[in-house]
């Protein structure tokens, strides 16, 4: 049988789609990998993760392995599934991992990611932000074409009419939802213009309506638990209004989906809730640390953190600095600031486009020029689309070297 992520799969895939392959990853390599990916692999597997060259984005293996494993069942535990969004990974390595774990499906941001996925053989995708225009109507149906679990969000009855148009003309029935707004970001408000799109939709006999999606992006961050709590069971009581009422009208409530990392333990309590959009807890970050947990300590402690950016030190000359080679074009944001394992008291400024900063009264050890240190990244999100490929470890040496498959797929 033909490997899923192999290269004549990919191109078998392409074919069958009927995209173009500027829009897809396409590795000409052996199992799946490009030639530099296969070197990349062979002279790094089994090296000290203190021997790579830096900046490097590195993920420890079992603390990974754990999140994984931790989030399935405490969600299973409440009766909820997980859909994790590979906006944070961008990696089909890590997805496989998660729905083998026993994930729905996975999560994607923009279509050139699930594009790419699906290119590497990841085929339970829902896409959480809509496809207005043309092209990318052409290029979402194109993936439904291939899978036939490929879900479309929609907010819009001209988008779906416009989607009900481009799946008559492939021959087949379309998988949707309704994004409807938590807030003000993205999706069509709660109430009773939801409601309407949900019928629209299922008049249309080239589109299967499967629920709605009800993503929180505002309530993630919020710091202390019983105000997050409290903030995310009221801003989503609309949505769930109009699930109900979906329900009362005979409508498809299969899905009923949102939340995250932050609220993967409030989403519960919101009837008729199926599924997280869990996405972070993965990696976590300085962000999500610093959010507190549901037992009142100040650190987000629910999952390890398991992503670091290595760094080696350029300058020691001057007291109470230190400079890295890791600045913004590895780190991305300065606020919050990046972490650094071990030392409690340094301040870390990723601000320059190319070097960090360090300042520090006190530090556990003195540091020569060479030496390296691991960073703890701001927002995982941004900094894992900086990197070309992850390098997994396990024991303090390299295991696998994973590419990051929708590097730098933001169309």
């Amino acid at each position: 049988m033909m490997p899923a992520d192999s290269p004549a799969s990919r191109r078998t895939f392409l074919a069958a789609s009927g995209m173009a392959a500027a829009h897809v990853w396409v590795p000409t390599g052996a199992n799946g990998y490009t030639p530099e990916e296969m070197r990349e692999r062979v002279s790094t597997t089994g090296i000290s993760k203190w021997e790579l060259d830096t900046p490097a984005l590195c993920v420890d293996l079992d603390a990974l392995e754990a999140n994984i494993a931790t989030m399935q069942s405490r969600l299973a535990a409440k009766g909820l599934g997980a859909r994790p969004h590979a906006k944070t990974h961008k990696s089909a390595d890590i997805a496989r991992k998660q729905l083998a774990a026993g994930a729905l499906g996975i999560c994607t941001s923009k279509v050139s990611e699930a594009e790419a996925l699906m290119a590497a053989g990841i085929d339970r995708i829902c896409m959480t932000t809509t496809n207005p225009s043309a092209s990318k109507v052409r290029r979402a149906m194109a993936l439904s074409r291939t899978s036939p679990h490929f879900i479309h969000a929609v907010d819009d009855e001209k988008n779906a009419r416009d989607l009900a148009d481009a799946a008559r003309d492939a021959k087949l029935t379309a998988n949707v939802v309704i994004d409807v707004a938590v807030g003000t970001r993205s999706g069509i408000p709660a109430g009773e213009g939801a409601v309407a799109l949900a019928e629209t939709i299922s008049r249309l006999p080239q589109l299967r309506l499967r629920g709605l999606l009800s993503y929180d992006g505002g309530a993630q961050h919020i710091t202390g638990f019983a105000t997050r709590r409290t903030t995310a069971l009221k801003n989503i009581e609309a949505n769930a209004a109009v699930f109900e009422a979906l329900k009362r009208k005979g409508l498809p409530t299969e899905i009923f989906s949102g939340g995250g990392t932050g609220t993967y333990n409030i989403q519960h309590e919101v009837p008729g809730f199926t599924d997280v959009q869990v996405g972070s807890y993965l990696f976590m970050d300085m962000q999500y640390l610093a959010i507190g947990n549901a037992e009142g300590g100040v650190v987000y402690d629910d999952f390890q953190r398991s992503l670091t950016v290595l760094a080696t030190v350029l300058n020691n000359r001057f007291p109470g600095r230190l400079t890295t080679d890791a600045g913004a074009k590895a780190l991305t944001l300065n606020v919050p600031r990046a972490g650094v394992v071990g030392e409690p008291g340094m301040d870390y400024n990723a601000g320059s486009d190319e070097f960090g900063v360090i300042t520090y009264k006190q530090a556990t050890k003195s540091y020569a020029i060479g030496d390296k240190l691991e960073l703890v990244v701001p927002h995982c999100d941004p900094v894992v689309n900086l990197y070309d490929q992850i390098y997994g470890i396990r024991k303090d040496r390299v295991e696998v070297v994973w590419p990051i498959t929708a590097r730098g797929k933001s169309q």
